[in-house]
């Protein structure tokens, strides 16, 4: 073999064995987080964060619902939940719950509405066609046109558990896929009603007071405003220095900032 070939391959081998050295492709700790698509967005941002100044460190963060969350921790497949719905008392027998912020649900109209307060009764009502005009709440004769989610949304989940109880949204209801989407068709429909999340608000439509009182972070974090979910870390059992160092790091100032940034309001 020709001696300046040689010379390559050797000159190749130790760049690689140097980068090897430097940066070992599985020498780093692992943290998988598993569950609610509300809650993954800001788990993403947060994780992202923490592994930029912590590259010993690889948090996978994975949706799939609160129900998997909780399962995936319960059967410690996964080293942290996620969940937006608060857990049962059985569920919370194995389960230690971190509550790393809340997330108001806006119920919005049409900037042209002149309704400007909804009891959750009244809210009910229209939801499940009971109430069928904006006349019946005060407001000018013309019929309400609901738009929801789809079913599957986190949203609409927490909508359903906060507000229609044991009733349904009506079956002709518009459904949108996205929150932009139900925005858009209330900001176009002078007759429409939805519910967005707080973090999603803008002056496009209209949020209405609820039992009079107006959704914003102040009222979220007091809990004056009764429509309101959780974001949960959940976790079963001791967890190692890497995982209590990022939970740690959350509720640290820096990791609260980036919460708020997400425009969940930390707790």
């Amino acid at each position: 073999m020709d001696s300046k070939f040689k010379g390559a391959i050797i000159i190749i081998l130790a760049i690689a064995l140097a980068y090897l050295l430097i940066n070992p492709g599985s020498n780093y700790e692992r943290i998988d987080v598993v569950g609610s698509t509300s809650v993954q967005p800001v788990a993403e941002k947060l994780a992202n964060a923490y592994m930029e100044n912590h590259p010993d460190v690889r948090i996978n963060v994975q949706g799939g619902g609160s129900g998997m969350g909780i399962r995936s921790t319960e059967q410690e497949i996964a080293d942290i939940g996620m969940s937006s719905k608060e857990l049962s008392e059985e569920e919370k027998k194995n389960i230690t719950v971190i509550e790393i912020g809340k997330e108001g649900i806006v119920i919005a109209v049409n900037n042209e509405n002149n309704v400007s307060d909804l009891s959750i009764d009244q809210i009910r009502d229209i939801f499940n066609g009971k109430i069928t005009n904006w006349k019946e709440v005060g407001g000018k004769d013309v019929p309400i046109h609901i738009i929801t989610r789809e079913e599957g949304s986190g949203t609409r989940s927490a909508f359903e558990s906060i507000v229609m109880k044991k009733t349904k949204i009506k079956s002709d209801a518009i459904v949108q896929s996205s929150t932009e989407s139900v925005k858009q068709a209330v900001a176009t429909d002078p007759g429409a009603i939805g519910f967005v999340s707080l973090a999603h608000m803008s002056e496009d439509v209209k949020a209405l007071l609820v039992e009079g009182v107006i959704p914003s972070e102040e009222t979220v974090a007091s809990g004056e405003y009764e429509l309101q979910r959780p974001f949960l870390f959940l976790i079963k059992g001791k967890k190692n220095a890497a995982i209590n160092e990022f939970l740690d790091w959350v509720n640290s100032p820096e990791g609260k900032k980036i919460i708020r940034e997400a425009n969940i309001v930390p707790t």
